[in-house]
């Protein structure tokens, strides 16, 4: 009985980390990053394929097909919440406000993040809008900035992928 339950924690633990480095792995395709995404991408697999050898071997285990789903679903839980901790890449944030865009945008550059206003006309009529691209470890920090100043503002985030150019801050 323990040899069963101690096979299954072990399913479990393997497909916990399969996943989260699966989770990286997509985030690196995503961003371009193929050589690491290469070998985030054997890892993951090798661990995959370890698992479902003990899966395979024990198929009227049903012990192990539940840890094998419960480390799935956790390991999607934990690959999420540490790359938001790690925070890589780029994003691009895209500000609207009614009244602040301009003390928003001087804040955000005293910050030493760069910033483009756009002329924009809305149903209430003209405005700018905001847009700048950061790291994505300062996103939470950018907000912050502008909920101080506006926190009515509309806030959109988008992944951005730079292809060439300077970004503002990115040599910190």
């Amino acid at each position: 009985m323990i040899e069963t339950i101690l096979g299954a924690l072990l399913i479990m633990v393997m497909r916990i980390t399969d996943v989260t480095i699966g989770t990286f792995r997509t985030i690196l395709v995503v961003q371009g990053k193929k050589y690491y995404a290469a070998i985030a991408g054997f890892f993951e697999v090798l661990i995959w394929i370890t698992a479902m050898k003990f899966i395979v071997g024990n198929l009227d285990n049903n012990l192990n097909l539940l840890a094998y789903a419960i480390g799935f679903a956790i390991g999607n839980i934990l690959g999420i919440t540490t790359e938001e901790k790690i925070g890589l890449g780029y994003v691009q944030i895209n500000v609207i406000s009614r009244y602040a865009a301009d003390k928003i945008a001087d804040s955000l550059r005293v910050s030493k993040y760069g910033v483009t206003l756009l002329p924009a006309e809305g149903g209430s009529g003209g405005m700018a809008i905001i847009v700048a691209i950061v790291r994505r470890r300062d996103t939470r920090n950018v907000v912050k900035i502008i909920d101080g100043i506006d926190p009515k503002a509309f806030i959109t985030f988008q992944h951005s992928r730079p292809y060439r150019g300077y970004i503002h801050g990115s040599r910190k």
